[in-house]
């Protein structure tokens, strides 16, 4: 099969026609190969092009099942002023898209998302509506909800909608009714169909939020609970009687930000660390606080309410964060781990369920809330990579190993049917192709999950390192 490209200049001239290539014009300074800051170098550096490919070849055979678009965000910097300061959390978003049907990848897209800056970079119009922040870079997440597309980022900037292409729209406030920050992680309860969502603002430090966006696309349900500091709150979990609020010992740091460091939040020493089981439509008041050991938790596979009538949650903990670190994410390897919350003892267990490094945990999300089995993620490895795969019921992990010079990103599930079971349905992942410089989407087969991919989709570019995505099925 071919690849079609385009990749023309951008420039003042060609941006009105929408041709897409290579922004240099737009920077600053080029990107040196070594500038000593490994978030802008390697498989973390920008790419300097916005590129639109059609029929892209493939190795294998792409499900028929899978129609819709496989998304993903990142920061992808369209300039640094001081790369000793860089933190990789940082940078422009950029959302990569493969769009498939009827066993083909129709197209790949990857789009600067359109914050001002890019926009006074590349000489185009904002977006429509207006920003609640001064900051509206938005570079971690892509959810699709309420019938749009929206890229997604925490600690106070807006929202934004995206077209099928991956184009942005708009900021988004739903319909108005937000009136303050949102979040990189809202979680859908496939129960209600709700959005559920923790939220902070680097600007208040007293506070995060519970918020819940109904099905109507408006919040329904913002609910403050009082902290202290200003915690970095990156992700939460909820079981059908809870929401878990995870208050940790990474916070703003007034220092830091005095000295003018882009990314404030550092390992406070000393500080409390607990988790807070809010009723999931309770006041801010019948919140109850348990103490945890000091650690750092940025992602939650799932949690739910255990039949003894504790609350168990599987996540992703690391000893510290941001204590001599300070451009990214480091400090002692990964460790997968089930906390069991007892909410009348007021005291946590902690079970270690692997030690092999890995981070982005994903589930069957059908399951958000409820009792899972297993867990997928990305494996951390310095020559190679693999998704990994592991069963709760039976300790068991599985990985599929990418091969030498091939390292992947987040996994994401998506089942075969609707009535298909848990484990029942492909595991999809950017993967990036060491000796080439570009990226492919792999898509294994979670039955024969230590098998050979069911389809490799070859890209003509490199997918940046970055964070989080979904499969974006096509609405019937």
């Amino acid at each position: 099969m071919t690849t079609r490209s385009a990749t023309s200049p951008i420039t003042k001239a060609t941006i009105p026609q929408r041709v897409h290539g290579a922004p240099d014009a737009v920077r600053r300074a080029p990107f040196p190969a070594d500038i000593g800051n490994p978030y802008l170098t390697g498989p973390y550096g920008p790419v300097l092009e916005e590129v639109t490919a059609f029929d892209l070849p493939v190795t294998g055979e792409i499900p028929v099942e899978l129609v819709g678009r496989f998304v993903r965000n990142g920061p992808n910097p369209i300039e640094v002023a001081d790369p000793a300061n860089h933190h990789w959390f940082l940078g422009e978003g950029m959302v990569h898209g493969t769009y498939l049907r009827d066993g083909r990848a129709e197209w790949y897209r990857n789009r600067f998302v359109r914050s001002r800056l890019v926009c006074d970079r590349l000489d185009e119009p904002y977006p429509a509506g207006t920003p609640r922040s001064r900051v509206d870079v938005v570079n971690t997440h892509v959810q699709f909800f309420s019938g749009k597309t929206l890229a997604l980022v925490e600690s106070g900037p807006p929202a934004m909608a995206l077209s099928h292409e991956l184009e942005t729209l708009s900021y988004e406030d739903f319909q108005g009714t937000l009136g303050g920050a949102f979040s990189a992680h809202p979680h859908l309860d496939p129960l209600t169909g709700e959005w559920h969502a923790v939220t902070y603002d680097q600007g208040v430090k007293n506070e995060v939020r519970h918020v819940v966006v109904g099905t109507d696309g408006k919040v329904r349900r913002s609910v403050a609970v009082p902290v202290s500091d200003g915690p970095m709150v990156h992700d939460f979990a909820m079981t059908q009687r809870y929401v878990l609020i995870f208050d940790l010992p990474v916070a703003w740091n007034d220092t830091a930000a005095a000295n003018g460091h882009p990314f404030p939040y550092r390992w406070s020493e000393g500080r409390t660390a607990r988790v807070g089981l809010l009723p999931r439509e309770g006041a801010a008041r019948e919140i109850l606080w348990i103490d945890v050991p000091p650690c750092y938790v940025f992602h939650m596979a799932n949690a739910f309410d255990a039949a003894d009538g504790t609350v168990a949650v599987d996540l992703v903990e690391f000893s510290s964060m941001f204590r001599t670190s300070l451009n990214g994410p480091g400090e002692g390897p990964p460790v997968l781990s089930r906390w069991t919350l007892d909410a009348k003892s007021g005291t946590v267990a902690k079970t270690v369920l692997s030690r092999r490094a890995r981070e982005f945990p994903r589930i069957d999300e059908r399951l958000t809330g409820r009792q899972h089995r297993y867990i997928y993620g990305a494996g951390i490895q310095t020559d190679r990579g693999s998704a990994l795969c592991f069963d709760t019921e039976t300790g068991v992990e599985l990985a599929h190993d990418f091969g030498p010079g091939r390292f992947g990103s987040e996994c994401v599930f998506v089942p075969k049917s609707d009535a298909a079971g848990e484990g029942e349905g492909w595991v999809m992942t950017y993967v990036w192709n060491a000796p080439t410089n570009t990226s492919d989407l792999v898509i294994i087969d979670a039955a024969q999950f230590e098998g050979p991919p069911r389809a490799v989709i070859h890209l003509p570019v490199r997918v940046p390192f970055g964070f989080h995505g979904s499969w974006i099925a096509d609405e019937p």
